[in-house]
């Protein structure tokens, strides 16, 4: 029954809530790095927009635009459009944060140019990964609820390919950074402080990544063992 399923038992205890609590440090670490970032102007007075455009251009990739976008940290690339939409205070912002950000979403473009493999396997399980999403929990609830085991482990299977999203998704992420700090470096775009702070940004940013792959995993452990104490 869904009660059982969802209750705070001792693996909750175990796994959940010091993977959310380590969740919740990386976002307020990466929303802090961002602030204080994003207050410290860059000396060559690059935007984001500017620093995307000269990545793009150092990494040989064209036919991509670069627009903006409304939100907070909205900031994303999209390979079926080929937009890299930036929001609006890091697409016309001349700062650090902004400069940073900006590399590292044109980084995306260029790994979707060079086929960089990583990409190529998170976007080849993606569609499989939105149905798990969707149907994952729900199966294991309905599994537990009919004692039919096999629907859990049809809703296991699927959980664990989302944790398996989510590790690929971690190079990926974390080579768009390098993409970004080797091209901000080598076109002098930041300078003194000013490359650190990009850099303290990007690692804040990367270890939201880190954070959900700890969530994920801890659930389906958690998951994996109640399903085998039911059994």
């Amino acid at each position: 029954m869904p009660g059982y399923y969802f209750g705070i038992d001792e693996y909750f205890l175990m796994f959940i809530i010091p993977a959310t609590i380590f969740s919740l440090a990386m976002q307020i670490m990466v929303k802090s790095a961002y602030k204080k970032q994003s207050r410290v102007g860059n000396a060559r007075g690059i935007t984001g927009a500017m620093a995307a455009q000269m990545v793009l251009d150092a990494s040989g990739v064209q036919n991509v635009r670069i627009e903006m976008t409304h939100g907070r940290l909205s900031d994303h690339y999209d390979p079926r459009t080929k937009v890299i939409r930036l929001s609006e205070g890091v697409y016309g912002a001349a700062s650090v944060a902004a400069v940073g950000i900006a590399a590292h979403e044109a980084g995306h473009a260029a790994q979707h140019a060079r086929k960089y493999m990583p990409i190529k396997v998170r976007n080849a399980i993606l569609p499989v990964c939105n149905i798990g999403s969707m149907l994952a929990v729900p199966l294991m609830v309905l599994g537990f609820m009919l004692d039919f085991f096999g629907l859990v482990t049809l809703g296991l299977a699927l959980y664990a390919l989302i944790v398996v999203f989510q590790l690929v998704t971690l190079p990926v992420e974390f080579n768009a950074s390098r993409r970004a700090l080797r091209a901000i470096e080598g076109q002098n775009m930041l300078q003194g402080g000013e490359l650190a702070g990009a850099k303290k940004v990007l690692t804040a940013a990367a270890m939201t990544y880190v954070a959900a792959l700890v969530v994920s995993l801890a659930n389906l452990l958690r998951f994996m063992l109640r399903f085998s104490r039911r059994r």
